[in-house]
This record gives structure tokens, sequence and C-alpha cells, in this order.
């Protein structure tokens, strides 16, 4: 293992342009509660009955109701260490591009500023009439519906089942990974297409690519190289900013 990790952090010191695609594994080690597996929230609610358009014309106060819960969950998190090494290694590099699955916004909160959220933010609402977008941090309590500027009703900005990924996010992210020579994926099941494809994309077009992950994927076959075990543990060493680097 400590070869591999040496290997990916040689890796990583060489690349000019890197590019990072995470999911909900990265997160779950802060405490978000995951979609998929045996806590995921699926299991306890059914997603057609809260995350969908029909969902929202049909009843938006239940749905702002059930984001709001979601919004407490995860202000009670705090970003981790995979999550900061993350940003520290964004620090002072041009070719970097993190694409993350993840809505809950610990990317941002760790200090990264290259983010393309494929999924939106669980934290913003947005009008789906005049297309404004507007902050909800700090609102977890209100139980009124948001309202734009005009006085529309707005909605949670995140992709709901139904929905294609906004475009100007997938063309960003698209044209990162094929243009990438290091590509890692972290704490993602890669299930989920569009997302699933980028790094199939960024192999095609010559990079590396190197999954870390606590359990085998689909793309396990398909990496150079593969790192099992948790994203706050091998993150921090493989982006070369671990204590006393």
């Amino acid at each position: 293992m400590k070869q591999r990790i040496a290997l990916a952090s040689e890796w990583v010191g060489r690349a000019r342009r890197i590019v990072v695609l995470t999911g909900a594994g990265i997160s779950a080690e802060s405490g978000v509660p995951t979609f998929r597996g045996d806590e995921g929230l699926w299991k306890r609610h059914r997603p057609e009955k809260l995350a969908t358009p029909e969902a929202f014309r049909r009843n938006p106060r239940l749905v702002w109701e059930w984001y709001r819960y979601r919004q407490a969950l995860v202000e009670k998190t705090r970003p981790n260490d995979a999550h900061r090494a993350l940003a520290r290694l964004e620090e002072g590099r041009e070719g970097f591009l993190l694409v993350t699955q993840n809505i809950d916004g610990h990317h941002e909160r760790a200090g990264s500023r290259k983010v393309v959220e494929l999924h939106g933010n669980l934290f913003r609402a947005r009008c789906d009439e005049c297309g404004e977008r507007r902050s909800m941090r700090g609102e977890t309590a209100s139980t009124t519906i948001p309202r734009c500027a005009r006085g529309h009703e707005m909605r949670p900005d995140v992709v709901w089942f139904g929905e294609a990924l906004p475009v100007p996010a997938l063309e960003e992210a698209w044209k990162g990974a094929t243009q990438s020579d290091l590509f890692l994926v972290i704490g993602t099941s890669a299930q989920v297409h569009p997302a699933a494809s980028l790094p199939l994309a960024a192999k095609e077009s010559g990079s590396r690519v190197v999954e870390v992950n606590t359990a085998e994927t689909v793309l396990t076959d398909v990496a150079d190289l593969v790192l099992r075990g948790r994203a706050a543990k091998i993150v921090p060493l493989i982006a070369r900013v671990e204590k006393g680097a």
C-alpha cells in the first residue's frame, strides 16, 4: 500500500492538469447521510414523493420541509481531511478542476474554488421562472417557501429524478476530463451516469486514472492505480499535503 500511495503522490506531483471526481463516500466520513447503502436516505423516504418536479408541483411545502431536514443534518457535519487536502492541492495550480456528485457544499466550505457541482447544491434555492439563485444557509428553521425577487416560488437547486444534469456543468466537467493527465476518482460508486463516464473519457484521452474507495467498483478494473481505504486517510497522502510535508 505504501508503494502505491508513493506512486500516486508522484503522479500528482508531476501532473499538469488534474481532475478530481468525488462522490458520496468522501462526505460519508464526515457523517453526511448517503443515498445508497443500508443507511441511505432513500431507505426511509420514497424519492418519487420528494425528489421530482412532479412532487414539488404537487406539494412544494412538503418538499421544502424534507430538504430543510436534510440541510439541518448536513449543517451538523464538517469537511474532513480529504476535503481539506483537495482544497490545498488546488492552491497554486492552474490546471485543476474538482467535479462532485455531492450536494452538501463541503468542498467549498473546505476552501475549494474550482468546483463543478453536477447535481446542484443543497443550500441553494432556484427559481425556474426567472433563473434567480440564492443561498439557503442559516434558513433550516424556516417554514416558508422561499420566493424570488419577483415573487415566484423557488425550488431546491438540485437535480431531481427525471431531470438532466445542467449542461454547462457537464460540459465543463467533460472538457476537464478529456484534457487531464491525471484523473482522481474518490468515494464514488460509479453507478450514476453521465458522471461515471468521466473517468472513462479521461482514460480514453490518455489520462492516468487513480481510484480511492473502500470497496471495489465498476471502475476498479479500468483504473491505472487503486488505493483501497478511507478517503480522509489516503487523500492527504497522495495530495502531498500530509503533516510535515
